[in-house]
């Protein structure tokens, strides 16, 4: 028994032995203090121009042809009279109608663009909520610091605050060597495809490779991330694939007074709990891993040591990331059931019954194996599983040792000092999914601090922006504009 506890012992001394090494070990991603930007006068016109762009109701339907698309025509005729200059020197193309492409040509053609995305269109504001705003979605209005309206956070703030910051470095003589491209879609919010789609397709078919392609979705979360109090900045380096599934089955209807053992509802409603009852497994390797390999030099030796010693800890990682919703979402392919459908009448068994569930599919995971796990799971011949369109896959990862990728650290340190860069996988979908062949530099970053509460604004209620932070918007793309020069 002596012999057994000294083996103990040593086993102990040992694997503690390679704990504190892994975690004396942990290399630095961060980039340490970054001087500051250039000085830039943002003119007080600025905010009035993205109070009058979200005073166009840019709402985009899930059936196109109940979309308002005049308010769309609006838009694209307000951005050519609120900056003149811009389309003065930079040639801008059209696509289906409403998507814009500029081109502001750099001084040597041989060096690969860069290309900034944004979208103008906005979701609708769920009718009945509107009492709820402290000032009305579409009033464009400026009340206790902050401008209220739908795009202000997603996603007119970036295309006004590119635009701004291209008509500022057109003021102040600035001749980009690269060439500069901005690509706004009017449909990110319906899947892209009149917008983002069709204009990644041309610059495919123009042979177009960038340098670095940056979108929204990340952003600097204020109130940290993993335990951490500093301001973490969020840097989409891949998002999460699309898919949804129709699951129905067929009975033989009749008279509710006569029910069969099984009805079509009965068959539906057993598929989904067990979809429910058995996520697809919680993984590290999907973007998390990323996430705590830039942050685990920060946060404190034990934590440190966790972050360090996956191999050992990855299962009480994935327990403390899944106990919220948000940190599910960023383990594992996730399954939502959002429609059913059956039935007409309380007394009359339906015929049909039909559920659609959708899956926001984590890098590593595919919308066919989506569909093989599904299927194999319910395994029942009397219930039918179906696409609703295709899906889509997840984006590849983009690397975070790309020259591209260090001007965008050195960028995001320089306009947000003590802000701490990490990578993360969104998951959402946004128009970078489109671009994504072509460059293996593609992020998705607002330049904007928001805590947890402020995210809840997103698609909500109380959309806002404060307005010194708009202007730091602008400051960001002149600064990253200047330094992506440099690479």
């Amino acid at each position: 028994m002596r012999a057994f506890f000294r083996l103990l012992g040593l086993v102990l001394l040992v694997l503690t032995a390679v704990l504190v090494a892994n975690t004396l070990r942990v290399p630095r991603h961060q980039l340490g203090p970054q001087p500051p930007p250039a000085p830039v006068a943002v003119p007080d016109s600025a905010v009035a121009r993205l109070a009058a762009a979200v005073r166009i109701p840019t709402v985009s339907a899930t059936d196109f042809a109940q979309t308002d698309t005049a308010q769309f025509g609006r838009f694209v005729v307000f951005l050519r009279q609120a900056f003149p200059r811009v389309h003065r020197v930079l040639t801008c193309q059209k696509f289906n109608t409403y998507g814009l492409l500029y081109e502001w040509k750099g001084r040597n053609p041989a060096l690969p663009p860069l290309l900034l995305l944004a979208h103008y269109d906005v979701v609708p504001v769920p009718p009945g909520s509107e009492a709820q705003w402290q000032q009305p979605p579409f009033a464009g209005r400026v009340a206790g610091g902050y401008l209220y309206g739908r795009g202000t956070l997603d996603d007119k703030l970036n295309v006004l605050g590119q635009l701004e910051a291209i008509d500022y470095l057109l003021q102040s003589n600035f001749q980009p060597e690269r060439t500069v491209l901005l690509a706004f879609g009017q449909d990110e919010e319906t899947l892209g495809q009149r917008g983002a789609a069709a204009i990644a397709d041309a610059l495919q078919r123009r042979g177009v490779r960038p340098e670095l392609i940056l979108d929204e979705g990340g952003l600097v979360k204020t109130d940290g991330v993993a335990g951490l109090a500093r301001p973490v900045a969020l840097v989409g380096i891949s998002e999460k694939g699309y898919l949804s599934l129709e699951i129905s089955a067929v009975g033989a209807g009749g008279h509710s007074s006569m029910p069969p053992a099984h009805t079509s509802i009965g068959r539906v409603a057993a598929a989904v709990a067990k979809l429910e009852a058995n996520p697809f497994p919680a993984r590290l390797d999907g973007g998390v891993g990323a996430l705590l390999d830039y942050l685990a030099s920060e946060v404190p030796f034990g934590k440190r040591l966790v972050f360090a010693n996956r191999w050992l800890f990855g299962p009480l990682v994935k327990r403390t990331l899944a106990a919220t919703a948000s940190g599910n979402a960023a383990l594992r392919t996730t399954t939502a059931p959002t429609i059913f459908r059956a039935g007409t009448k309380d007394n009359v068994l339906p015929i049909g019954a039909a559920a659609t569930v959708n899956f926001r599919i984590l890098p590593g995971d595919s919308v066919a194996g989506v569909v093989r796990a599904v299927r194999r799971l319910i395994d029942d011949d009397q219930v039918q599983v179906r696409r609703l369109k295709k899906g889509n896959e997840p984006a590849p990862v983009s690397s975070t040792t790309s020259a591209a990728f260090g001007a965008l650290h050195r960028t995001i340190g320089s306009v947000f000092p003590g802000a701490l860069v990490a990578p993360y996988v969104l998951v959402g979908a946004t128009d970078a999914r489109a671009y994504a062949g072509l460059s293996a530099n593609t992020y998705r970053f607002s330049p904007l601090p928001m805590a947890e509460a402020d995210i809840q604004r997103l698609h909500g209620t109380n959309e806002r922006i404060r307005v010194t932070d708009y202007e730091r918007v602008i400051r960001f793309y002149v600064a990253l504009i200047k330094n992506f020069q440099l690479q």
